[in-house]
């Protein structure tokens, strides 16, 4: 048989972690071998984990070579110093809070870790692996971030190597919502300005997530920009899988991160109208929030009156959250209300319509995730002033999503693989 080609993945995130960032890759990482390529992970032996998550390990195969060095982060420090506030926050980088401690840290963050905390370890990284692929050649490298820092070390490695080398931007750069938050000096701005035009341009390829990012990385160079998006693993979604429960609850589920920018006012208010107007609906409502919320989330349903029907799950493992979509009797994605959000694909939306639940959004009625509901019939997206047509959404029943193969791990992957087959050759 013949052998596989290697390919070194650069990541922060990898299990035991939990969170969307971790599962792009781990999911790749299981399917590449169908495609004859075989993964080594190179990531840090302690990073910061705002969850755990083993779960996600059963999808590694298990020939999957890991290899991880110490990482020193002086942003953990400085948190220490300020207090762990943020570490609390969904997003605490555009936080309402003007304190001092809270100005500090936003300027902290953007003037002296130029790209992100994490770039201390690019300078190590990259003496590692040069070290190591002297002795264990691959044929190509990804980084994907954020951190950004990831990139930095594809781009090294690039130049004193010649290596194949594909930047994968789970995320914009500078064009990242909660960029013009970080008070930036000018040299700072010039800074990740200058490091972002650096690596669209000295990777052999780009990768974005989502087609409006795509659109804008492609005005800024000539490197190929290629789309692939996040999605679903069948195998998490079997159609032997229970149905949702027969029960007389309706419940409204959120998954992953719930940040306080986007807080759904409109939705709550509604909810809070039909409640006090149908007794029955009031009895059988749920608001089921599984991952992690900011606090101004929770009070905001509170504040409406919705608390007895409130259930704060925290983190879940990944196949509970999924178990959570199966039973939803609607799933909601707020989007935050940043302008720039708009080009943003959260990663839950492709779950969401592997579920086969009704998806309600709210937010950019003309951005890149109502496209995505439109297309794929899975729900609709409203804006943040609607009540009326959100409570007809509600009460409407709905066909299952169609169209959804395109956002199949499975076929993600050979689009993968047949990028990684074109660029070495």
């Amino acid at each position: 048989m013949e052998d596989k080609r290697r390919l070194l993945i650069i990541t922060y995130y990898w299990p035991p972690t939990g969170g969307s960032g971790v599962q792009r890759w781990v999911k790749f990482c299981k399917y590449l071998p169908d495609f004859g390529w075989s993964s080594v992970i190179y990531t840090p032996e302690n990073p910061e984990r705002l969850a755990y998550d083993k779960s996600l390990e059963s999808d590694i195969p298990s020939d999957t070579e890991v290899l991880s060095t110490h990482i020193t982060e002086p942003y953990a420090l400085y948190r220490k110093l300020l207090g762990r506030r943020d570490r609390q926050q969904v997003n605490p980088l555009n936080s309402t809070d003007n304190s001092f401690k809270s100005r500090l840290s936003r300027w902290l963050r953007g003037n002296l870790f130029i790209p992100d905390p994490r770039v201390s370890w690019v300078r190590p990284s990259v003496r590692y692996l040069c070290k190591y692929l002297k002795s264990h050649p691959v044929d190509a490298v990804i980084t994907t971030g954020p951190p950004q820092s990831m990139h930095l070390i594809g781009r090294e490695l690039k130049r004193r190597t010649g290596i194949t080398w594909i930047a994968d931007f789970r995320d914009p750069w500078t064009q990242m919502f909660y960029y013009k938050h970080l008070d930036l000096s000018k040299y700072a701005d010039r800074k990740h300005h200058r490091l972002e035009q650096s690596v669209l341009d000295e990777a052999d390829v780009v990768i974005a997530v989502s087609p409006l990012v795509r659109d804008d990385f492609a005005t800024q160079t000539s490197t190929p920009v290629e789309l692939i998006t996040n999605g679903f693993d069948p195998d998490d979604f079997p159609k032997t899988m229970s149905t949702p429960p027969q029960d007389e609850k309706f419940r409204i589920v959120h998954t992953g991160l719930f940040a306080s920018d986007g807080n759904p006012t409109n939705l709550w208010s509604a909810l809070s109208d039909k409640c006090r107007e149908d007794k029955q609906f009031a009895d059988r409502l749920e608001i089921r929030l599984a991952g992690k919320t900011d606090k101004e989330i929770v009070d905001s349903i509170k504040a409406y009156g919705l608390g007895s029907n409130l259930i704060n799950l925290g983190y879940l493992p990944h196949e509970k959250v999924v178990q959570e979509q199966r039973n939803a009797s609607l799933l909601i994605l707020p989007l935050r209300r940043e302008p720039e959000y708009s080009k943003v694909l959260p990663g839950k939306i492709f779950e969401y319509i592997a579920s086969g639940r009704p998806v309600l959004g709210i937010g950019q009625e003309d951005g890149a995730a109502a496209r995505v509901l439109e297309d794929s019939g899975a729900g609709r997206m409203f804006g943040w002033n609607e009540k009326e047509r959100l409570l007809q959404f509600m009460e409407n029943s709905h066909a299952p999503a169609d169209n959804i193969e395109k956002y199949s791990r499975c076929e993600l992957t050979a689009r993968l693989a047949e990028l990684l087959d074109k660029y070495t050759k």
